[in-house]
């Protein structure tokens, strides 16, 4: 029996993991019910200086439920919801659910192609935007896809304070679609027969980054979502007196599961901001007194550069974790000499419906003496995970091969995408594209993508470890590794990095630097100092769209 088979490493990090664990409902809906029931009164979403309680989110929900029904809609219908981090979200997800729909997570950063091509793609007859989104992107796609209901709102909406990111937002008027506001208070207190939904009923469909190819709508289902929401709660030890900072973009599985589900489940209160401007959210953490969150590193590296950063702002942000992009060990060790939190590492993707690997609570992520790279965490409870080669033959401890990891927060496959689907997923096993090696104690660590890796001279780089040695360096905020074309080489190395405020260094300063550090083929050859790095919503550096800026 292989290492992997026997997870008995598990033991030595988390509770209770030689038994699987129940799932304790069979859908999300039930998990609200059983919260609503427990502390109906309890918030359940701060929004600035508004609170919803967990039975007015209920009620609000029945009504958007009530609302989209009486236009039309159907059971195992699509809902796109193109907002941002607005309390309107929660809502129209829950009530999508009610009606027997499955919602659909639009990035409010997409341009009209963008748009067009997810609501064409999923099929969706709903379609709920703010009003702005509405105005300059929306309305000129709408026409021509399936959708019949356009149902638009502010984010002015269930608050009055008026302040930090809602300053500059005005009303608009958005003719021919309906008013969210409106429409719930139409149908208040209206009530909608229930819905036959099982664990494997899609709860809703999330579009991966189309890195490689077209968005891809990963159908994650009730089981998915449920299973996730306790693996948060039992991991981290989150309950009702806990509050969830809601940093990261709901639109993105991080979002949907580490926030909306999780706060769903516990009944913690969820805090939303709209926007994450670093400032504002070092405001928030202290009069909310957040105490867990989950985000990008860059969330947190922002959060050091906020003017208004101190330890006391930050006393009560007590449970953290980071995942989505690398996190050099020499950001873990600033944020934590800064305020004195330790982030743990978390790792997942779309495809599993965020956690398949955690940093257990009360330990420290080891870093790998040769590469440098921090371990994203073992596996979390019912998983299992190996690193295999080619052949998908398991590798021994320290070898490097790709991630696979089968678990029951592995999505159903990729909507009407049954090719794509089967090259994912054999047999309950996902193929993550994500390169990496087991320790021998089982800790799990990832190098980089398979598709980003350098090759140099024939010699293989991968850009993460770049990356990190030159987080390394006191001057640099934000670094990027990318391959470009080399006549003589194949490929080069090429970073690009941002600075810290009121820092200076030159880019053969900053090669210099990496050569005391690494093997010659894997320092830059070419360094460039821009402004700030190009990201997703997310946090993630945005590796393809540097690949193609020109070489100065």
């Amino acid at each position: 029996m292989s290492l992997y088979d026997e997870k008995v490493w598990l033991s030595q990090y988390t509770p209770a993991q030689s038994e699987p664990r129940t799932i304790e409902f069979d859908n999300a809906l039930e998990m609200f019910a059983a919260t609503v029931k427990r502390n109906p009164d309890g918030d359940i979403i701060r929004y600035f200086d508004g609170r919803i309680t967990a039975q007015e989110l209920d009620a609000l929900s029945d009504a958007f439920a009530a609302g989209i029904i009486d236009a039309g809609f159907r059971p195992g219908e699509r809902v796109v919801i193109y907002a941002q981090n607005i309390p309107q979200f929660v809502i129209a997800q829950l009530g999508a659910w009610k009606a027997g729909g499955i919602t659909v997570s639009a990035n409010p950063m997409y341009r009209e192609r963008e748009l067009e091509e997810i609501l064409r793609d999923s099929g969706a007859t709903v379609l709920v935007t703010l009003q702005s989104l509405y105005k300059d992107v929306a309305a000129h796609v709408v026409g021509s896809t399936d959708v019949r209901t356009v149902i638009t709102t502010s984010e002015l909406e269930f608050q009055s304070a008026n302040s930090g990111t809602l300053t500059a937002v005005e009303r608009i008027e958005c003719p021919g679609t309906t008013d969210m506001t409106e429409l719930l208070a139409a149908f208040r207190g209206r009530t909608v027969p229930p819905v036959e939904i099982s664990p494997d009923t899609v709860a809703f469909l999330t579009y991966t980054s189309g890195t490689t190819g077209p968005p891809k709508g990963a159908m994650t289902t009730h089981r998915n979502v449920t299973f996730n929401a306790q693996t948060y709660r039992d991991w981290i030890g989150i309950g009702a007196d806990d509050v969830i900072l809601g940093v990261a973009p709901l639109f993105h599985v991080t979002g949907l599961v580490g926030h909306i589900a999780l706060s769903l489940l516990t009944g913690a209160p969820l805090v939303l901001m709209c926007r994450m401007d670093p400032v504002d959210t070092v405001d928030t953490i202290e009069r909310q007194r957040a105490t867990f969150t989950v985000g990008s590193i860059t969330v947190f590296t922002a959060l050091m550069n906020a003017q208004n950063a101190c330890k006391e702002a930050l006393a009560s942000l007590t449970k953290i974790c980071s995942g989505g992009a690398p996190i050099p060990p020499s950001i873990l060790a600033d944020f934590e000499e800064k305020f004195g939190h330790y982030i743990h590492n978390i790792y997942g993707l779309t495809e599993t419906t965020s956690p398949s690997h955690c940093v257990p609570f009360g330990k420290r992520a080891p870093v790998d003496e040769l590469t440098g790279a921090t371990a994203v965490g073992v596996p979390v409870y019912d998983t299992v995970a190996r690193i295999v080669d080619d052949n998908g033959d398991d590798l021994p401890p320290g070898e490097v091969g790709e991630l696979v990891t089968a678990g029951p927060q592995v999505m159903a496959g990729y909507w009407n995408k049954p090719e794509a689907t089967a090259n994912a997923i054999s047999a309950g096993v996902l193929h993550t594209g994500d390169v990496g090696y087991m320790d021998s104690a089982g800790w799990f660590y990832i190098i980089d993508r398979k598709k980003d890796q350098i090759n140099a001279s024939g010699f293989k780089v991968w850009p993460r470890e770049v990356e990190d040695v030159l987080y390394e360096h006191e001057a640099v905020r934000e670094a990027a590794v990318v391959g470009v074309s080399d006549s003589y080489r194949g490929e080069t190395v090429k970073a690009f990095v941002s600075l810290q405020p009121g820092s200076t260094v030159t880019p053969e300063e900053l090669i210099a630097f990496t050569k005391k550090r690494l093997a010659t083929y894997k320092c830059p050859r070419i360094i460039e100092i821009m402004s700030d790095l190009p990201k997703t919503a997310t946090g993630k550096l945005l590796r393809r769209e540097l690949r193609t800026v020109p070489q100065s």
